[in-house]
């Protein structure tokens, strides 16, 4: 078992620092009030007042590097703590739904999924799902007009961080993205060997009675009764598998061009457990690297 983990970096702060310049007033000016000035951004408001013929500057800063001024100097730190923005990319049966459920239980993440979004829209049976299903049955990407991003502008996400799970699967959804200002702080790729991913999606059945997902060999239904309920999607025959691993692998690369700087890759042939210790200990390195890089500006 092996991953190799790249160096990867934020560029989102976390902290921000207010600094109101007051001159001392010039008792030779008659001082008119001025209506008050609101200013805002993401993270905090603030509203100050202006005198006739005196200058107050509101400027925001990264550290907290002190500034000599002969004026009284009103300091109001306020702390923002950005939430996580992760990407989970791996061919069919790589284990991606395990992890993403792992991760989300542990880091709050808002989970995700294009794959369940398509699959949303082929069992309502709306137009857009007949066309995804037309594609997905050829083993071919779903065109982007089709799949669904709004759930990353929903409150939650915004609040609490996302984690994408199985797109951009191609680089013009890559580019999209970009052009949205959705950009992750981490780019995770599972890594599994093609047979290994074969005998995954061959043996998997769903249970649809609690939505289950079972494996005929790793991990059977436990009475009969699942069992003779059990079925199996669609497009998890041995030939529609490889189709879509076709596919993956020649998308896949061309994504990772775009996030080369951020991506890790885990060995996705080992263990759930041992799988998540390897994603687990490369968000652990992010936030620590956050936390050092904050208190290193208000310092």
């Amino acid at each position: 078992m092996s991953s190799n983990i790249m160096n990867f970096s934020t560029t989102s702060s976390s902290s921000s620092l207010i600094r109101v310049f007051n001159p001392t007033p010039n008792n030779n000016h008659n001082h008119k009030l001025q209506k008050p000035r609101s200013y805002s951004s993401s993270s905090f408001s603030v509203t100050i007042s202006h005198h006739h013929h005196h200058h107050r500057q509101l400027s925001l800063r990264s550290s907290s590097r002190s500034l000599s001024h002969s004026s009284t100097v009103v300091k109001a730190a306020v702390q923002t703590e950005e939430p996580l923005h992760v990407m989970i990319s791996g061919a069919p049966a790589s284990g991606k739904g395990t992890q993403c459920h792992l991760i989300t239980n542990k880091y709050g993440l808002v989970h995700v999924a294009a794959g369940d979004l398509l699959r949303a829209e082929i069992e309502t049976g709306s137009e857009n799902g007949k066309r995804a299903k037309e594609y997905m049955e050829k083993g071919q990407l779903v065109p982007d007009e089709i799949v669904v991003m709004d759930r990353l502008l929903k409150p939650d996400s915004a609040e609490k961080g996302w984690l994408l799970d199985g797109y951009p699967r191609s680089l013009s959804q890559a580019t999209a993205l970009k052009e949205l200002g959705f950009k992750p702080d981490i780019f995770i790729l599972l890594e599994v060997s093609e047979d290994t991913l074969v005998e995954r999606v061959v043996g998997r059945r769903l249970d649809p009675v609690t939505g289950k997902i079972y494996h005929l060999k790793y991990s059977p239904p436990e009475t009969k009764e699942i069992a003779d309920r059990l079925t199996q999607r669609f497009d998890d025959t041995e030939e529609k598998v490889k189709l879509r691993l076709n596919t993956h692998h020649q998308n896949v690369e061309a994504v990772l061009s775009m996030y080369k700087d951020i991506t890790i890759k885990i060995n996705g042939n080992a263990s759930q457990k041992e799988v998540f210790a390897q994603i687990d200990g490369a968000l652990t390195t992010l936030l620590e690297q956050r936390k050092t890089s904050s208190e290193s500006m208000v310092a």
